[in-house]
């Protein structure tokens, strides 16, 4: 016999089939489950009311004149399950369109990504300011005529700037009142 029919016939092959509808293997899941968790801290901030929620949270701490209670622990805690409530019905969403055809076989990675982009871009896109959008899609040379079809590159940033401009007006919404107490009680 010779060294390759040998080596052939003792050691087990691995193959591995990447084309074709499967559904993902564990590791595969637990890979993406791993990456998903890491990057989340950033989604919930950049994707989410989070930012907003905060921001508001502690210029009405501010305008309560309480500087440091509640701690920023719990405001976050409190801004992170108020702005999952209020993205439950996208996440939702996002798992019937998107996670779950993967994980069961019907959608392949890509596939997925853009089923669930879709849900989470509408929206953004719904929350964002038609003056922040343009400012970026022009900086990236893109037309706003169909905002639905930009990429999320340009939606992101535009809509961050949006929550953090729509924090800061209800934010002093809410603190001007408390100041004109604290002039009047001074006065």
């Amino acid at each position: 016999m010779t060294l390759a029919r040998l080596a052939s016939a003792t050691n087990p092959s691995v193959t591995i089939n990447v084309g074709g509808l499967h559904s993902p293997s564990t590791s595969i899941v637990i890979i993406l489950a791993l990456t998903v968790l890491s990057i989340a801290p950033s989604i919930l901030i950049l994707m989410t009311g989070f930012t907003r929620i905060f921001i508001v949270l502690g210029l009405t701490r501010n305008a309560l004149g309480l500087n440091s209670q509640p701690p920023n622990q719990v405001l976050a805690g409190i801004a992170l399950f108020i702005a999952l409530f209020v993205m439950a019905p996208v996440l939702s969403q996002v798992n019937r369109v998107a996670v779950q055809p993967y994980l069961h076989g019907k959608l392949n990675a890509s596939e997925a990504i853009s089923a669930g982009e879709a849900p989470i871009k509408t929206w953004m896109l719904r929350q964002t300011r038609a003056n922040e959008l343009t400012v970026f899609a022009t900086g990236a040379h893109q037309s706003t005529k169909h905002p639905e079809r930009l990429p999320m590159t340009t939606v992101i940033p535009a809509f961050v700037l949006s929550e953090i401009e729509s924090a800061f007006v209800i934010g002093f919404t809410v603190f001007i009142p408390f100041m004109v107490i604290d002039l009047v009680v001074a006065s």
